[in-house]
């Protein structure tokens, strides 16, 4: 390799390290004023740069929003398919998304927070952001199909609304991220146990006698 492009690699390896660090800063500050409220100048602040510095990197402050929510849905779905392909039982299938979703939001709180607040507002203001209102409805659609199937395997119990079940399900666990924090007493895998032990003596069917 010359060192020309060994150089040229360095760069862009180090520009993307910088990249992650500016996103990683942002989301903080998103989360915690509000995206609305925030100026560029102040997640320039909380990054450590001048202000300038940081159109570098991101040519607006929408920019750095859509890539914080589209790094975090697209890992949350990967995690998702990889249970959904992993051919369990309906149950399982829930125990396992239940635990996905709390390790995506031990990786991705801030994202999750800024998800929760802000992503109705940005769907509704800019073409862009398009992708939120698809994975509100692929998410909806997922849980409403998981849980139907459960009743039919027997594992759910057929007299509750599935509708209500899959909101009360979502808000429980994401809720979760207004109080979460990494490296807490409980780890994510821990948390999603003791959601699940509150959660399924409520849904599972009654053992036959």
């Amino acid at each position: 390799m010359s060192p020309r492009r060994r150089d040229a690699e360095g760069t862009t390896s180090a520009r993307a390290v910088r990249r992650a660090e500016l996103l990683s800063a942002a989301a903080e500050v998103f989360a915690e004023r509000g995206y609305a409220a925030t100026t560029v100048r102040e997640v320039a602040d909380a990054a450590g740069i001048l202000g300038g510095s940081l159109y570098y990197h991101f040519d607006s402050k929408e920019s750095m929003v859509e890539e914080i929510l589209a790094t975090f849905l697209g890992d949350m779905w990967a995690g998702f398919e990889r249970v959904l392909d992993a051919g369990l039982g309906a149950r399982q299938t829930l125990e396992a998304l239940v635990a996905e979703s709390f390790r995506c939001m031990d990786e991705h709180r801030h994202a999750v927070m800024i998800y929760q607040r802000e992503s109705r507002y940005l769907a509704a203001s800019w073409e862009r952001f398009g992708f939120l209102a698809e994975s509100w409805r692929r998410h909806q659609d997922m849980w409403l199909g998981l849980l139907e199937r459960g009743v039919t395997e027997g594992d759910f119990r057929a007299d509750l609304d599935r509708s209500l079940v899959y909101r009360f399900i979502r808000d429980a666990v994401w809720v979760a991220a207004s109080w979460y924090q990494p490296g807490e007493r409980l780890s994510p895998a821990e948390v999603a146990k003791q959601y699940l032990a509150m959660v399924l003596e409520g849904i599972q069917a009654a053992p036959e006698s």
